[in-house]
């Protein structure tokens, strides 16, 4: 049976918010100011990346760091954020969402924020009774992109993770790609290096962390092709990888009760998590 609903009868804890880069981040993407409240859930010009820290009530050691969409240009914090803790902690594992910045042309930027994510993660996985070898990233839309980033272009062992959960994912940065994101991770006119570099589809090796993607067939604003794709690189490089589609939905879903398919996917990553995840 889907935890779902256990999960909407509790109350997630309180959460923890812990700044990425207190000492300043090594990096800069040009955007100055203060953060923009875009409503319904939305914010844009990140200037202070974060982590909130959702701890389980009874840890099973696993973690998920969420990466939320918004083609790069802004984040959709709750319906691919904040609304999902209570369904992960009623299972146990304790939930981080990534509060990352936009990459306004510098496309270093984001992937940076994400590698202290699971740096940090790591630093206090004793303190939050997690198991340092089952830190998964998690994204939606170019939020997924940037989790396959992570996923394929760590730097370390450090900051490898090591599972994946991609929710209709842009992928690629060539053909059937999101355009919005495309412009707004590597310009206008970046070169055939920079293209491919971010076509992550391309980047996948043998070492790539384990994968559950999912993703609508109707999806008009990311197409099937980057999903499934990658999860054809996967198999090609034999990553374990599960691929999920559904007819209908379209885009940008996250874990709205609209999508007609969500007591299907939650039931397919619940079973995967507890399956795979050991």
């Amino acid at each position: 049976m889907s935890l779902l609903c256990m999960a909407t009868s509790l109350m997630a804890q309180t959460p923890l918010e812990i700044q990425l880069w207190p000492n300043g981040a090594p990096n800069d993407n040009g955007l100055k100011g203060t953060e923009e409240d875009l409503n319904g859930g939305r914010i844009a010009n990140v200037v202070h990346p974060s982590i909130t820290v959702y701890k389980a009530e009874k840890p099973n050691g696993k973690a998920i760091i969420m990466c939320p969409g918004g083609g790069y240009a802004r984040l959709a914090m709750n319906h691919e954020g904040h609304d999902m803790a209570p369904w992960w902690n009623a299972q146990g594992i304790t939930y981080i969402i990534l509060k990352y910045r936009m990459p306004n042309g510098h496309d270093e930027v984001p992937l940076s924020d994400a590698e202290q994510a699971i740096r940090l993660t790591r630093q206090y996985a004793s303190e939050w009774n997690i198991d340092p070898n089952k830190i998964g990233i998690m994204g939606a839309s170019a939020g997924g992109h940037l989790a396959s980033t992570l996923a394929t272009h760590y730097s370390s062992k450090e900051t490898r993770p090591d599972f994946q959960i991609l929710l209709y994912p842009v992928i690629t940065m060539g053909d059937y790609t999101h355009r919005g994101s495309r412009t707004n991770l590597i310009g206008e006119n970046p070169s055939d290096a920079l293209v491919d570099k971010y076509s992550n589809e391309k980047q996948v090796d043998e070492d790539a962390p384990k994968a559950f993607i999912t993703l609508s067939s109707d999806d008009k604003a990311v197409p099937a092709a980057n999903g499934v794709n990658y999860y054809m690189a996967l198999v090609q490089n034999n990553v374990p990888a599960a691929l999920h589609t559904y007819p209908i939905g379209g885009h940008g879903w996250g874990f709205r009760d609209s999508f007609p398919y969500k007591r299907q996917w939650t039931e397919e990553l619940e079973k995967w998590i507890r399956e795979e995840i050991k």
